[in-house]
């Protein structure tokens, strides 16, 4: 049924367009076929991936991650975190709680900044959507940059010693000692888990889908593409980082931006200006700084901003640069 569905989308998005009151071919008809062929796509895609990885997911409790990570040194450690970022269902939201548990199981400070870049940036919602959308290239370029940025802004920020710049009662904490979640969990419930995954992500994100269809659909269908290549093109110096600023303060995630990021490319906006602001929405959103500053003190929460958004910036120069 998901299969023969998703095949559909088509067919029924231009059934649905050719029974509304509009003309043919006008920006408004192009506006809505897009809007109702990529809300079903996209919400589908969600519902697959996410029933899948919320299994996956049952394997990687809070404390066999910290387990995973403690005692580890830079370097490495590094890598296996961001790595690990990839299939552990934690979020933005769930920075605090995370943060401390790492830092009393003796995670390296900046082994834990690459598990909080990649957690978010790099996530299985936004890898299955730009598979679904765009393809396996773009797929793995973005898995490729994300992990990239989220290991060499963590070495980074681990090399620059900034543990006096946690809030004292953070770096006062006793250490405790990460034990790995043995027990084992029968099919059924994994199943259970990753039908409770859809009913909380598809449920809390299904809202941020519909209105980045939408502006998706406005761009795709109002937005002339010379205007959008000159505002976001890769002639214009400054598209890369007017990207980085406008995505800080815009508060969304996977499912929300890529079809915006899609409208974009289809205009003919620059591959990596796109990724840049993409990365950006994901990986630097105002609510996550907001939530961290409960255990960061503003200079390392500056730091941090710096680090990442730089390594942003560089991803989106030079695949302007070589695309």
């Amino acid at each position: 049924m998901w299969f023969a569905l998703y095949r559909s989308l088509v067919p029924l998005s231009e059934a649905v367009v050719r029974l509304l009151p509009v003309t043919h071919g006008s920006h408004l008809a192009d506006a809505l076929q897009f809007f109702f062929y990529d809300t079903p796509k996209v919400l589908l895609l969600l519902t697959g991936v996410v029933f899948v990885m919320g299994m996956v997911n049952s394997y990687f409790t809070p404390e066999r991650t910290r387990a995973l990570l403690a005692g580890r040194r830079e370097g490495l450690a590094n890598v296996a975190a961001a790595s690990l970022g990839i299939v552990t269902p934690f979020c933005s939201c769930s920075a605090v709680p995370l943060f401390i548990g790492f830092v009393q199981a003796g995670v390296p400070l900046g082994v834990t900044f690459s598990f909080l870049i990649s957690a978010p940036m790099v996530n299985e919602v936004a890898l299955a959507l730009l598979f679904g959308l765009f393809g396996w290239r773009i797929a793995l370029l973005y898995l490729a940059l994300g992990l990239s940025v989220a290991i060499i802004a963590g070495w980074v920020i681990g090399r620059l010693r900034m543990e006096p710049y946690l809030e004292d009662w953070v770096r006062d904490m006793p250490r405790t000692a990460a034990v790995a979640d043995q027990s084992a969990v029968p099919l059924v419930e994994r199943v259970e888990a990753g039908l409770a995954a859809v009913r909380d992500i598809v449920g809390r994100v299904w809202p941020y889908v519909v209105v980045g269809i939408a502006i998706g659909a406005g761009i795709h269908g109002y937005v002339p593409e010379d205007f959008m290549a000159s505002f976001m093109g890769r002639e214009a110096w400054w598209s890369v980082p007017l990207a980085v600023i406008i995505g800080v303060p815009m508060y969304t995630n996977a499912a929300g931006v890529i079809p915006i990021v899609q409208a974009l490319l289809a205009k003919g906006a620059a591959l990596g200006t796109v990724l840049a602001f993409m990365m950006s929405v994901i990986a630097l959103s105002l609510p996550e700084m907001v939530i961290l500053r409960k255990v960061l003190k503003m200079r390392l929460i500056l730091t941090f901003v710096g680090v990442v958004s730089s390594g942003i910036l560089l991803v989106g120069y030079v695949f302007n640069a070589v695309l």
